[in-house]
């Protein structure tokens, strides 16, 4: 079995744990922005290109450049709606990619399309920090014992003032608390 090492060692397996959890993340707010941008693909190309390697195929140049691609379209995006969902799927692409070094900044890898689709669901909600909450469980919930292994790996995720940094930390501590 592939492993890719650095401060630990991650295997392939682990990183399609890890692409699966952000892609399903991805999955349900990508029509947030084909509604707001219609006709720009590259966010649903990235997603695309994340479930191929979570489904088993190997990871490629595709992961890399899609996932740069998407990052793009979500700085082009006109709302923070639109931008969070483009750049969760640049996110679920680059998981292919998650670097195994001990540090907070990689956590955001793997939760941050989480607390997007978070944010995502209070914007629209008006703004209601209670849908961002009630989010963040469904996120806790569908992770997987293999995607927390994954995670207590890494240090605590960083903390900022951001409201997706802030669901990011409330769902990394949720998940670090169910070892």
């Amino acid at each position: 079995m592939a492993t890719v090492s650095g401060d630990f060692e991650l295997t392939m397996d682990e990183l399609r744990v890890v692409a699966r959890y952000v892609a399903e993340s991805a999955q349900d707010v990508l029509p947030a922005f084909e509604e707001a941008v219609p006709g720009d693909p590259r966010p649903r190309t990235a997603l695309d290109a994340a479930w191929e390697f979570a489904n088993g195929a190997k990871r490629t140049n595709l992961q890399r450049t899609a996932s740069l691609d998407a990052h793009r379209a979500a700085k082009e995006a006109g709302t923070e709606v639109a931008r969070l969902a483009a750049r969760s799927a640049g996110d679920a692409a680059s998981a292919a990619y998650l670097h195994p070094l001990s540090r907070a900044t990689q956590v955001g890898h793997i939760l941050r399309a989480a607390a997007s689709a978070a944010r995502i669901g209070e914007l629209n909600a008006n703004g209601d920090p209670a849908v961002g909450i009630m989010l963040v469980e469904q996120a806790r919930r569908r992770a997987t014992p293999e995607l927390i292994s994954v995670l207590s790996r890494y240090p605590l995720a960083p903390t900022a003032r951001n409201r997706v940094a802030q669901l990011m930390s409330t769902l990394d501590a949720a998940l670090r608390a169910s070892i």
